[in-house]
């Protein structure tokens, strides 16, 4: 289990396990024993236990008391390179993954808009196509009246004079 400590704004660093203020030499005491340790800023929220664990390390440096070799050291930094770096990559192929899946989401609806477009063209011409059927049948239709009026008013006439006689 993780003990949680709080830094304040004055750099106090608060145990809330044991509700009580400790030191940084504690702190790295309680991970010389196995303890895991989150430091949380009281302020923001935000994790700095990284920050910490390097603060003790410096700290301890400076004292001369725990002698890190410059190996170990320059591996600690490449190592944090690496994982920035990796880090970077895997946004990066998240994000990808990402925008694939919104290209994919978004096929079927490029698929229906061609299909939508197809078929406004269809009506049109459909359109079209009524309208030509629409003007013959009037074309038709004047040539039939007029064709049928001549017959129609001598037949007119011949039932007046049938009437008249």
């Amino acid at each position: 289990m993780r003990r949680l400590i709080k830094r304040y704004e004055s750099r106090k660093l608060y145990d809330t396990e044991e509700s009580r203020y400790v030191s940084l030499e504690e702190l790295a005491e309680w991970i010389r024993e196995g303890h895991e340790v989150q430091v949380v800023d009281n302020s923001s929220g935000a994790d700095v236990t990284a920050q910490m664990l390097t603060q003790i390390i410096l700290d301890e440096g400076r004292k001369g008391t725990a002698f890190l070799p410059s190996e170990l050291l320059h591996e600690l930094v490449r190592a944090g390179q690496k994982a920035v770096e990796t880090g970077v990559e895997q946004v990066q192929h998240k994000m990808d993954r990402f925008f694939q899946a919104s290209i994919d989401r978004l096929a079927p609806v490029k698929k229906a808009r061609e299909e939508m477009e197809r078929l406004r063209d269809r009506l049109e011409q459909l359109e079209g196509s009524l309208t030509q059927l629409e003007d013959r049948r009037a074309t038709t239709g004047r040539a039939t009246k007029n064709r049928a009026t001549p017959s129609g008013a001598a037949s007119s006439r011949r039932l007046r004079r049938k009437k008249g006689e």
